[in-house]
């Protein structure tokens, strides 16, 4: 039974995470390019340098002593985005969407004091959500306000964009819906909707949410397959400039729409994990092996991504 099960995996083309591991990411994304990804204060910076959409970064605070000064931090800013830069999997981002004098409303309704908000940020630097549990640093930033065209498909927070780079070339998409169960954030793992998205026009396909396939948002009760991602081709040509950026030849590209400032990655993953295959019903391994197999090579992020929208998605 399990060795059919192998088997068909296999040939629908279904990465696992040996795989990954073993052969792409060990052989195409060199450890010492690691920190320009997984820390995401270095990611913003280096995206910056090379004209590519970030969030606005108002503030970083590495040390408990700095803390006191956060109203300085937060001055003129009634709704930011606190994270850690070294977190992963959306873990120890809290949302702040208003403000009263220290009292703090988060995207969630909750509402928090401004000492509460402190003992946050003192866990973020504490290693609480980082990765290996190391000193972190917090990132504030500008939080972003999604475009109004998924006011219908999500609920409360920010759906973003998923798209694996590889050797460049932008090779599988599916954008992340936010649920109640997920509490707004955009996680798969904490309920939120994985939508495969065609590479050619960018229309979303099969939608999985939890360990059903659906075609309608839960929440919203709005259809979310057969909808257009906006500019989608803006969207594949910053993915595909992020294969410069980080020289990681395996890459996830996370990219949100915010509704006044456009596109804007959010960060990048030299791990990024293999759910995508599931929202897409389709395995990712066909698609690398075509690349391969044909020796594709294209020194042009605008040759790449017009390979990608004319070819791959053939490769089923």
């Amino acid at each position: 039974m399990l060795l059919n099960l192998g088997r068909q995996l296999s040939e629908a083309g279904v990465m696992g995470i040996n795989k990954r591991n073993g052969e792409y990411i060990s052989l195409y994304n060199d450890r010492k390019n690691y920190p320009l990804v997984d820390d995401k204060l270095k990611t913003k910076i280096l995206a910056e340098q090379a004209g590519i959409p970030v969030t606005e970064l108002y503030g970083v605070i590495e040390a408990e002593g700095q803390i006191r000064a956060l109203d300085k931090v937060l001055s003129g800013h009634t709704d930011f985005a606190i994270k850690p830069a070294h977190g992963s999997g959306g873990d120890g981002i809290e949302v702040i969407v208003g403000r009263t004098k220290d009292l703090f409303k988060k995207a969630n309704g909750q509402i928090i004091s401004e000492d509460q908000l402190k003992f946050h940020i003192s866990n973020i630097l504490s290693g609480l959500f980082s990765l290996g549990g190391l000193e972190d640093q917090a990132i504030i930033e500008y939080r972003v306000k999604f475009d109004e065209i998924f006011d219908a498909i999500s609920y409360q927070g920010v759906p973003d964009i998923r798209i694996i780079v590889y050797k460049g070339i932008p090779v599988m998409a599916m954008i992340r819906l936010p649920t109640y169960l997920s509490g707004g954030k955009a996680n798969l793992h904490q309920g939120a909707i994985g939508v495969g998205i065609d590479l050619a026009n960018g229309r979303t396909l099969t939608a999985v949410w939890k360990n059903s396939v659906i075609s309608e948002h839960p929440d919203t009760r709005h259809p979310v397959t057969g909808f257009q991602i906006p500019n989608w081709e803006q969207l594949l040509i910053i993915a595909a400039r992020c294969y410069e950026l980080t020289g990681l030849g395996y890459l996830g590209v996370d990219i949100v729409l915010d509704r006044a400032k456009g596109p804007l990655v959010l960060e990048m993953n030299a791990r990024p994990g293999l759910n995508i295959q599931i929202a897409n019903q389709m395995g990712l391994l066909h698609r690398l092996r075509f690349i391969d197999a044909n020796a594709v090579k294209m020194g042009s992020y605008m040759d790449r991504v017009s390979f990608s929208r004319r070819i791959l998605p053939r490769i089923q």
